[in-house]
Formats: C-alpha cells, structure tokens, sequence
C-alpha cells in the first residue's frame, strides 16, 4: 500500500462522493481523482437535503468556498407543526437549515471542476477489480444499493433490514412555513407526510404507510400519475389543494445497511453503501458528508492509506451507530403510529417529536418551554414539577414518583439470610428518594438460589432479617415503598459469584445442589444439566412461592413482584427456546404460560389484596426462534387477566447465545408497545440513565415507571440529585431531615477570571 493515496477513483456522483473528492483534491492538487457518476449530471433523486450546524461547522473549517456558496442558498426555519385529528401543534426553537439536492450538487460540481476533479457523468465506472488495480485508493460512494458492497460482500459483512412501511418522495411547488407532520386516518389505515422546505418555492413532501394499509388503499395497483394526485387528495389540507410531483419518484420499502468492515484493502465504503439512516431523521447526506470530511482528515493525518482507512472507521463507526440507534427508534415508531392515535393532542405530539431519542425534554424544554409546560399541564404535573415526580398509584399503594431501583443480585447474603450489606445498600437507595425501591431476585428454596451468596425466604430467619430492612425504609424514609422480587433460579443456579465469574458453575468440590428446569437443557455447554421437573413436582415448587410469598407480607414489604424474565425458572417455562415440554405445560404459548399462571395466582391468593403484584418478563429472546413481540404482548395480557398490577418489561438472558441490540433505552420500545397493546402499566429498564430520559419517556406515555440499576450503584442518591439539578422542591421527593444541608449542589471553585478593565499603552 502506497504512503499517501494519489491516484483516487470515486464511485457515485452523490454528495458524499462528490465532497470527498473535492476536498481530497483541495488538501493536495497533485493528487489524480477521477469520479464516475452513471446519471446526467442534472439527474437525481429525491428534492431537498437537511443539513445540520454541526455539518455546516466541518464544511466552514474545511472548504470556505462550498461553505460560503450553501449558506447563500439554504432555506432556514425554526418550527415543526405536528398536524392530528384536526389539531395542529407548533413546537419553536428547533434551527433547520435546506436546501434544494440538485442545487447542492451544482455546487459540488463546481467546486470539483475548479480544482481539478475528472467528473464522468453518464458513464459506468470500470469494473472494481480493474480500478483497484489502477489506483491507489477506490472511494465507493455507490449508495444504498451498492455494487461494490456486493461484489465484496464477504470482506464487507454486509447486513441489510428491509422495513414495513412504504414511502414515496416528492415535492410541492410552495414553501412550508414549518417542517410539517400531518397525520391523516383513512378507511384504510394510517398514513402520514413528511414536509419541508427547501426553497423559496419549493417543499420536499413524503408519504408513507403501512405496507397493508398501501395495499388497501390501491397504490399497489396505481401508476405513479396516480400515487401522486391520491396523495394529494388525502393530504389536501396540508398542500392547500396544490398539486405534488415527481422526480423519478417511486414506492419504496427503506433498507437499514449496517457493515462489518467499511475497508477492505484499498477500497473504502462512505455514505450509504456502509451505512443507511432513515429519512425520518433527516441524516443520509449529513453521514455521506461527514464521513468525506473524516475520510480527507485521515488521508492527510496518518502515515499510511492503510492506516487512515482504520482510523477513519475508528472515529466514524460510533457515531453513525448512534444515528443509526436513534434512526431506527424515529423509523419503528412510524411505523407503530397507529398505537399512539388516541394520545391526548399535545401528548401525541411530544411523543413524536422525542421518538428518537435525540430530542429530550430538556432540550425542548429549553427550545419551546410555553409548549412543554402545555404538555406537561395536560399530563397532570403539578406548576413546577417534572414529569419523573408526579405520583402514580399501584393497585393500593401510591408511589410519590416515577423512579424504580430496579432488583440488582448483590451475592452477599449467609445462608439466605441478608445481613447488614443489604440493610446498607437497599437503606442507602431508599433515602435516595426513589418512590420505589426493589430487592434483588430473593429465592424459594435452597435449590432455587443462583449462587452460594443469594437471599432467600423460605426460612424464618431470613424473614425476620427482611423485617429489619423494611423498617428502616418504612422509618427512616417515610413514603418510599419497598418491593419483593420472588423467583427460583432454575437451570442458571449452583453458580458462582458474580465477580468469581458470572453464570459460571461452581467448582466440583464446593457444594453444586442439583438443578431442575422446564426441560433438561443447559444454559452453557459447561453448565450443569438441570432435571426437567415432572408434573407431580410442580406443586412442590408452587408452594414454595406460596411460603416465601406469605413470609414477604409478613416482613412488611409493600409490593411483590414475580420473577419470570432473565432464564430462570419461570422464565424458563415461557421461552420456546428453554421449554421443550410436550405435556400440558409446553407446546404453544397457552401451554407454556400454565405453570407460570398458577404460580402467580397461588402467590396472588396470599398476598394481602391491598398490596400490588408485577410480573417481570423478558420481551425477547434476542434469539432466533424465541419469543416474539406478539408473544410478549399475549403474555403480559395474560398477567394482567390474572390480577398483576404492572409488568416490568426487561428483555433477554434466556439463552447464553443471545445478540442483544445494546443502546441506549434500548429495552423501552418493548414496554412502549406492552403498554399500549396490553393495557396494563409497565416499568420501562435498560439503559434508562438520566433524569431527562425519565421524564421523556415518562411523558410522552410510553412507560409509567422507569427502573434504573447501574445509575443507582454509581449514586445512591440520584433521584434526590435529580430534583436538585431540576431546581425541584416538592411531595415527589424529600430530602431526610439529616442530609437537608446537602439538597444543593456545592459550590466549586471559580472557573472565569475578572476581565481587565483597563488597557494600558505599551
């Protein structure tokens, strides 16, 4: 591989490509670039392109000259109008900037010509092999239907999700005054438009449904004439009565493309043909262009091509994984539109301007506070009070705020018995201020612990050392309730400690205790072999739910939960992947659910009505073959049919071969769909790790409590600090008496310095 890249082919004549070249010829006009583009230079899709100010800061300090000639032309705004069962909602403060795609890429061509760029229009670039062979760097910036992503498709590792949801791109001859959502209900479904402007005259429109609902509506029977002026009539409120039209428009489905490698020898993907966001969040130019600008700056910074190529995917790949997170939250939640229709107005549109994620309450507290306090007047908050500590009752118990300590397994109890660790840690977390603070998985027998060091009530003795623990949460921080977790570990029991090696077995000399499960299967290959439980013995273990339930209500706790996610017992039953019974306790869901029912109706029966009862349940597998969505959904039903009060939905640990998609919030969307499906409230986990994510989610009614474990180990009071950084003071959270002094942040040390006020002559 050479030292530095000087001959350089580009592939595609799109933004990306066009940019890299244009900047790789600036940084050095020695260099040789040549960039095939197989349409007219005039040719292109789609009408308008959104830019970011982060973008356009890169585009300022690496090229003034495009810089300086897209500042002339973009179209600017601040508003985006949320259009629904005939309310429009207008939220301020938001700083869009556009402009017009082909004048874009006039601007690049020009820029391109004046430096010296060979552009190639209307002509194929060579083969890949032949133009690797010929230069010294290929740039392929081919798009989201790739050739050279295919043709090296085993050194790329390339994975492409086809989505459900149709859509077509077109434009209006007039301006929006706003980026616009209108959400329009049909006899057939659903659909939406996407508008905004990219000119003084001219506005990017998008339609987009449910495949079904595109099908019922005819559009698969239409010519594109056709599409267009149906989508006119259906959106004529939107358009004024105006007309759409095309641009090589057609009905897509959008493709998620995610790479392995973006590299491969001296061959390097950018823009779409490595990575694709959806449209809904407007990133497919700004990725194309910020990977030329991070591509130009390797080339130029590292020693090697080799070596900048690895650099360039070192700083790219995590940024663009955290689009893509946030693209594919924004994509799912247009396509599960239909689950929010019935929102209250304001709630549907906060919920939809926060799908993504990217924007919080915060920040829109900040942008557009008159319109946030308005949602949050129609939520039910109190004058000054976040979303998080508003108050939400249980069955009998009432929790002062929306903020769970979820169950973390501490291993540190002797013989079941939790001790003055746990009077420290679960103490320490309840005068933290959340209004609910969980135990750890607490276990039925000896048999069912996880490990040597796990709790237990099934003994007298450990029950009494609960008793101790609630009445200090019940005495020294009065209105926090604390909750029981019940569960039998199953076939991920007679294990190590965490920190000796997690779900490892124990050695063979310690004291293994034998395991049963649904159905004789490992969790590891190195795992004991569990027993399948027979018929007969299910009553045992349903009984002793029923006396470690008892033993709960007599040690004061004020909720319990049970127990059925994460592999083990219960869990274990509900999992196709872990349940390969083929008596009445296995088969279809119907059967897989039996067992767990009856164990939670026995443990129902004993516990004091007044007292609230949740289900934990793992949401998926993340594993082919496990549990589906649908599924999940018919299991919390289920529950709830039997008395639960609330389903705390976490996902995932079943099987050890598992491919969780970790990210923030990630488990939320299971809870959001529950919720809304079900029927039944739900406490959202999973990398839920700041005080402005509680109150996003909280508000835009996608869970109604929000469980959080590693933000609790790093600060056991996060939730009093939370309503400190709020400059909140109120019933949703109260300081003990004996910290009061420590309810504002300290100061810190001066970090200005006083400005001179006199400059003297020299």
């Amino acid at each position: 591989m050479t030292v530095r890249a000087r001959r350089i082919a580009v592939i595609g004549g799109g933004p990306g490509g066009l940019y890299a070249a244009a900047l790789l010829k600036r940084l050095d006009p020695d260099r040789e670039i040549t960039v095939w583009e197989r349409n007219a230079p005039d040719d292109t899709f789609g009408f308008g392109v959104v830019l970011s100010d982060e973008t356009l800061g890169g585009i300022e300090h690496a090229d003034p000259v495009v810089y300086r000639a897209l500042q002339d032309e973009f179209v600017r705004w601040d508003d985006i109008d949320i259009v629904h069962r005939g309310q429009r909602h207008t939220s301020t403060g938001h700083g869009f900037a556009a402009l017009g795609r082909r004048r874009l890429l006039e601007i690049l061509h020009g820029r391109c010509r004046e430096l010296g760029v060979d552009l190639r229009f209307q002509e194929e670039a060579p083969p890949i092999a032949a133009l690797r062979e010929a230069y010294d760097l290929v740039i392929a910036a081919d798009g989201v239907h790739s050739k050279t992503r295919d043709t090296y498709a085993d050194a790329f590792g390339p994975h492409i999700e086809e989505h459900r949801n149709r859509y077509i791109w077109l434009a209006a001859d007039f301006a929006f005054d706003a980026f616009r959502f209108d959400i329009a209900e049909t006899e057939h479904g659903v659909m939406q438009l996407h508008g905004y402007p990219f000119s003084e005259g001219g506005s990017t429109v998008i339609v987009e449904m449910r495949e079904e609902v595109w099908r019922a509506a005819g559009f698969a029977d239409m010519d594109v004439r056709e599409s267009i002026e149906a989508c006119a009539k259906i959106f004529k409120d939107a358009l004024g009565g105006r007309a759409l039209r095309t641009n090589n428009s057609s009905w897509a489905t959008f493709r998620t493309v995610v790479n392995d490698r973006w590299s491969h020898g001296n061959c390097v993907l950018i823009g779409d043909a490595a990575h694709t966001a959806h449209f809904s969040i407007g990133s497919g130019t700004k990725l194309a262009v910020e990977d030329a600008l991070a591509l130009a700056a390797c080339l130029t910074e590292q020693p090697t091509t080799d070596a900048a190529l690895a650099a360039y995917e070192e700083e790219r790949r995590p940024v663009v994984a955290s689009t893509q997170r946030a693209a594919r939250a924004s994509l799912q939640w247009f396509e599960e539109l239909g689950r929010y229709l019935d929102q209250p107005p304001r709630q549907f549109a906060f919920n939809l301007l926060t799908r993504s994620r990217r924007v919080t309450h915060e920040n829109l507290r900040l942008r557009d506070a008159g319109f946030t306090e308005a949602v949050e007047r129609e939520f039910g908050c109190p004058e000054g009070t976040p979303p998080m500590f508003t108050p939400f009752r249980l069955g009998g118990l009432e929790l002062r705020n929306r903020v769970v300590v979820s169950p973390m397994d501490m291993y540190s109890a002797a013989d079941g018995v939790p001790g003055d660790f746990h009077l420290v840690h679960l103490g320490a977390r309840a005068l933290g201020g959340a209004g609910l603070v969980m135990t750890e998985m607490v276990c039925v027998s000896p048999e069912g612990r996880i490990t040597p060091g796990c709790a237990g009530l099934y003994a007298p003795e450990q029950a009494a050392s609960w008793r101790r623990i609630t009445d200090f949460v019940h005495t020294q921080s009065p209105g926090t309730a604390i909750g029981v977790q019940l569960g039998h570990s199953g076939r991920k029991g007679s294990t190590r400690l965490m920190w000796e090696g997690m779900d490892e077995p124990l050695p063979a000399a310690d004291d293994n205790w034998p395991l049963v499960a649904a159905s004789a299967l490992r969790y590891r290959p190195d795992s004991q072999l569990p027993r399948e439980l027979a018929v007969a013995e299910l009553a045992d273990v349903r009984e002793q739910f029923v006396v470690a339930a008892r033993n709960a209500a007599d040690s004061g706790f004020d909720l319990l939960e049970l127990h059925c996610a994460h592999g083990y017992l219960l869990s274990g039953f509900l999992s196709p992947l872990t349940n390969r019974r083929t008596d009445a306790y296995g088969g279809s869901l119907e059967g897989r659910l039996r067992f767990p029912l009856e164990v939670f109706d026995a443990v129902r029966e004993v516990w004091p009505d007044e007292r609230p009862m949740t289900v934990r349940i793992s949401a998926t597998d993340w594993a082919e073959g496990g549990t589906s969505e649908e599924e999940a959904v018919a299991v919390a039903r289920a529950f709830a049919a039997h008395g639960a009060d609330a389903i705390d939905v976490s996902t995932g640990q079943v099987v050890s071969d598992e491919r969780p998609a970790f990210g923030r919030s990630y488990q939320v969307p299971y809870a959001d769909r529950i919720r809304a499906e079900a029927g039944v409230p739900v406490v959202a986990v999973g990398a839920i790790s700041s005080w402005d994510d509680v109150n996003s989610l909280v508000l835009a009614g996608r869970t109604d409590l929000c469980a959080l474990a590693r933000p609790h180990l790093y600060d056991p009071n996060w939730t009093l600090h939370a309503a400190a950084e709020q400059g909140y003071v109120g019933p949703g959270v109260v300081w003990p008496q004996q910290y009061g002094a420590g309810s504002r942040r300290p100061q810190t040390g001066r970090l200005d310095a006083p400005k001179p006020r006199l400059v003297l002559p020299g």
